[in-house]
């Protein structure tokens, strides 16, 4: 699908979207390419991912920058948003989608597993949010879109940091949804269990383990996501700020987890 195929309600603007080098947030960047945002493809570590997306968006026909900035530490956020701003133009729209995943038992997690998520989840999105708003406050508006779990409404066995991380980002959500109005709009999606390669990491029956306890029988894929972040980062939602909208093919109503007795929490540890 091409850019002309879809409606361009992002057009003129610009968008940085944090952790775009695969997954989701490379989802998200194209999505919100194709709808007409120029995009700032931010990475941590895969440069090379983050070029295969950034060749994604000018296939879409939108301008693109690759930035590399460990969003986790506060300078690197700020300088995230800087360097957007000086490549592209300006910031109207920030993603706060880099995350990641320690899964262990509560008494097993160690503080280095608690700052990695931590440090990436909630205080970096809480910096680059920071950073955007001082530059979107000066150009007089924005949208910011955090990208929390419904891991912060479920529980499941394995994600007390993870999910302590994403409750934290939709208590965020709404303390800057109130202090920064009435100029800035902040929302956030909360996905259900997505097909990525992550998940397939630690289960590589993913899509018909966790597809068997969603409503929707089935897992979302980044795609699913697009609509969403496109309506909560457009002027179609222009009344609407400090929400949690849950893009989970109804998981949150009935909250049931597939037997995770052979979840493989190694796999976050190989990650690094």
């Amino acid at each position: 699908m091409t850019g002309a195929e879809v409606g361009r309600v992002l057009e003129g603007r610009v968008a940085v979207v944090t952790g775009a080098s695969k997954g989701i947030g490379r989802g998200l960047a194209i999505g919100l390419a194709r709808h007409g945002a120029a995009v700032a493809v931010n990475f941590k570590n895969d440069r090379e991912g983050a070029e295969e997306t950034a060749r994604a968006i000018r296939e879409a026909g939108a301008d693109v920058a690759v930035i590399g900035a460990d969003v986790s530490v506060p300078s690197e956020a700020a300088r995230l948003v800087r360097d957007a701003v000086e490549r592209l133009g300006g910031i109207d729209v920030l993603v706060n989608n880099a995350g990641r995943s320690r899964f262990n038992w509560a008494v097993e997690i160690s503080e280095e597993d608690f700052e990695d998520v931590v440090g990436t989840n909630l205080r970096g999105a809480f910096f680059a949010s920071q950073a955007a708003a001082r530059q979107m406050q000066a150009a007089g508006g924005g949208s910011i879109v955090n990208v929390s779990s419904c891991a912060a409404t479920l529980t499941a066995l394995y994600h007390s940091i993870y999910t302590m991380s994403k409750a934290g980002l939709e208590g965020m959500t709404k303390q800057l949804a109130l202090e920064l109005a009435p100029t800035i709009r902040v929302n956030a999606i909360a996905p259900g269990a997505t097909s990525v390669e992550r998940s397939r990491d630690y289960d590589p029956n993913f899509e018909e383990t966790w597809g068997a306890v969603v409503p929707m029988r089935r897992v979302a894929q980044p795609e699913d996501l697009v609509g969403p972040v496109v309506f909560l980062a457009s002027d179609q939602s222009r009344f609407v700020t400090g929400d949690v909208l849950h893009v989970d093919g109804g998981w949150t109503i009935q909250g049931k987890t597939p037997p995770m007795g052979d979840f493989d929490v190694s796999a976050d540890r190989r990650r690094g």
